[in-house]
């Protein structure tokens, strides 16, 4: 519906050619800002309803009472099945630091929602085939499942805003003195007009620089790795693959013209790693949650994990 929606505004509304770089932009943003948004909204109202019957502190209790793997396969199964982008993981990425989970099995999440989803699969196979596909898969769950603990190590819950925690730490007052189901829906709306007032302009920067990347970035670019499959050829394919700003649905008509141009495997996937787990307007939203040291963390430790797959695949393929 957001695709309509962008479709109209861009087409009817305002008339313009779809094959120009200022209408892609300009719908990418269209459709971006109003996704991203209905599920802020959304995710973070029907996380507050759920935290006024569920505190906080069972949910915890519930994750760590179980095996650490068993928790983070939990978190990469979750989000392998939700069919975001970056910034669309966001919103659950807060529900589930607001809701006291792990921020290693948070992180998790993270990286694996935006890298691997059923549509994507789907369409990884039909171009080139299942064994390749198996690999894309399996890469990202490593990289997803190390890329957690490692994060998990540094204690990255000292790095959380503080106004994070002090929304956490007011709910019990809050129901306390009142428990009805419409105090646990005022609580919810309160919820959402606090966290999203708090970012609403990190989104639209963050997006604004995603439709910018989306609709002007030369993908001749990407094509050129094909010349250069030497041991900088992943480096460089990731360092190019941050900036953008798809998910991986989208990056494989791009990944398949690399493959074509013939770019090696594992420098491929590597790219769509990075496009996928990794973006400028990802890292801008989630400055407004986390600090710049679990920021840095996050990116660093993610970048290297992509690297050091892209390097595997191409040493064994």
């Amino acid at each position: 519906m957001f695709n309509r929606l962008a479709d109209f505004v861009v087409s009817e509304l305002l008339g313009l050619q779809a094959d120009t770089s200022v209408a892609e932009s300009l719908h990418f943003f269209i459709m971006d800002i109003t996704k991203i948004f209905f599920m802020l909204i959304l995710v973070i109202y029907l996380m507050g309803l759920f935290r006024s019957f569920v505190s906080a502190e069972k949910v915890r209790n519930y994750v760590q009472g179980r095996a650490e793997w068993v928790a983070r396969s939990l978190a990469i199964l979750l989000g392998a099945v939700t069919p975001f982008c970056s910034c669309s993981s966001v919103p659950l990425f807060i529900g589930f630091v607001e809701a006291g989970i792990p921020l290693g099995v948070t992180f998790s999440f993270l990286i694996a929602s935006p890298m691997i989803n059923e549509i994507a699969v789907v369409m990884l196979f039909g171009i080139v085939g299942w064994k390749i596909t198996v690999l894309y898969i399996f890469s990202g769950m490593v990289v997803a499942f190390v890329g957690g603990i490692i994060i998990q190590k540094f204690k990255p819950e000292r790095w959380v805003e503080d106004y994070v925690w002090k929304i956490r730490m007011g709910e019990a007052q809050t129901l306390e003195q009142d428990n009805s189901l419409q105090a646990r829906h005022r609580y919810a709306l309160t919820e959402v007009k606090t966290i999203v007032g708090r970012i609403w302009k990190w989104v639209i920067l963050g997006v604004g620089a995603g439709a910018l990347f989306h609709g002007y970035f030369p993908q001749e670019w990407a094509s050129n790795l094909g010349d250069a499959n030497s041991f900088l050829a992943v480096p460089l394919a990731v360092i190019m693959g941050v900036p953008l700003y798809s998910n991986a649905v989208g990056v494989i008509p791009l990944a398949e013209a690399m493959l074509l141009k013939g770019v090696a495997i594992g420098t491929t996937l590597a790219f769509m790693m990075s496009i996928a787990a990794i973006s400028v307007p990802e890292l801008i939203i989630l400055r407004k949650v986390i600090k710049w040291q679990a920021l840095a963390l996050f990116t660093g430790i993610v970048t290297i994990s992509i690297i050091l797959v892209g390097w595997f695949l191409n040493s064994i393929l």
